[in-house]
């Protein structure tokens, strides 16, 4: 069922729903809708120290209508692994918020912004205290209307921050959404894992993290086995070596069962928007949630297309924009 007011047809020319379409679907938003999207976003950065003496690094865009109101909405964009406020589809949510009039900004993971960040741990998909501080230092600094979402990891992590505060979540912000987010941490690990995305996306984010990881070892010593993370070959590898030790789970198992979203959708209380596409290679749409899984303030969206945080859309070689659009109408007219 799609929930009124939402629309999403990936162009005939990004091969449709299979496997084929969703990689194709993921990888040519990332790699080229970007290219021709534009000039990169005029942002102005902030640094945040943290209550643990390190710090995080927020992108606000530069926007002379938005700056001039302060009772314009404010979207706080939530990136995924190894994202930043350069990714595709952060670019996208810019462009829409600029022409919207409306405050934007995009805090950073910790280590994602260009400078290694302090302390020895860095940021998992089930992060819901820090999105908790986040969001709170956004509540103390802008009075108007407060939206967030979240891309994938990010994702994840800002739905767990909404079911821990349960009630209390309203105070910070109206309303949330979730795109293309591995609610299941272990079917989306597992995915991920085999096959043609460990051959592509695996591989990926390894070249990122094991450097990022080499680094703290050097600032940290002891802090995991460096011949082990040499050797690591998949995400499961890496965090079990390194994201949940260094978070305060026992192991990958802990951390992917704990961390996860799904099961604790019933216990949102605030307008919640999850999408996700069923051809996205890194979330296997039998993982996905049915309606009778969460709970009333939760809409679900699960449309054929889209692949992972792609959701490109038009004639050839396709925009990005509807979708951002669409989410943001939708986080407005539910978190008023």
């Amino acid at each position: 069922m799609i929930p009124d007011g939402l629309w999403h047809r990936s162009p005939g020319w990004l091969l449709g729903d299979g496997a084929i379409g969703g990689n194709l679907q993921s990888i040519w938003p990332a790699l080229v809708c970007k290219r021709i999207d534009g000039p990169q976003p005029h942002y102005q950065r902030e640094r945040w120290t943290t209550p643990d003496a390190d710090f995080i690094d927020v992108d606000w865009l530069e926007s002379e209508a938005s700056a001039s109101d302060p009772t314009a909405p404010l979207l706080i964009l939530f990136h995924g692994l190894e994202g930043s406020s350069s990714s595709h589809y952060a670019r996208a949510y810019a462009r829409v918020a600029q022409r919207l009039g409306w405050r934007y900004a995009v805090p950073h993971f910790r280590g994602c912004s260009g400078e290694p960040n302090l302390t020895a741990r860095a940021y998992h998909s089930g992060d819901f205290e820090e999105i908790g501080w986040i969001l709170e230092r956004f509540r103390a600094l802008h009075a108007g209307p407060r939206l967030a979402v979240g891309i994938s990891l990010g994702g994840n992590a800002l739905l767990r921050w909404a079911e821990e505060a349960g009630e209390t979540a309203e105070g910070t912000v109206s309303a949330v959404a979730a795109v293309s987010s591995p609610i299941d941490l272990a079917a989306g690990g597992h995915a991920i894992g085999h096959g043609f995305n460990r051959l592509v996306y695996t591989r990926m984010f390894m070249r990122s993290l094991r450097p990022k990881a080499l680094l703290k070892l050097k600032s940290h010593p002891g802090l995991f086995d460096r011949d082990k993370m040499l050797a690591a070959g998949d995400l499961y590898d890496f965090d079990n070596l390194y994201t949940a030790p260094v978070h305060g789970f026992r192991n990958t198992d802990d951390y992917w069962h704990r961390g996860s979203a799904k099961p604790h959708l019933h216990r949102i209380r605030i307008p919640t928007l999850v999408i996700n596409a069923r051809n996205d290679p890194f979330v296997p749409a039998a993982s996905l949630p049915s309606p009778q899984e969460v709970g009333r303030h939760v809409t679900l969206w699960q449309p054929a297309r889209g692949g992972h945080a792609g959701f490109a859309s038009g004639a050839f070689p396709g925009r990005l924009e509807a979708m951002p659009e669409q989410i943001m109408r939708w986080l407005r007219a539910h978190g008023s």
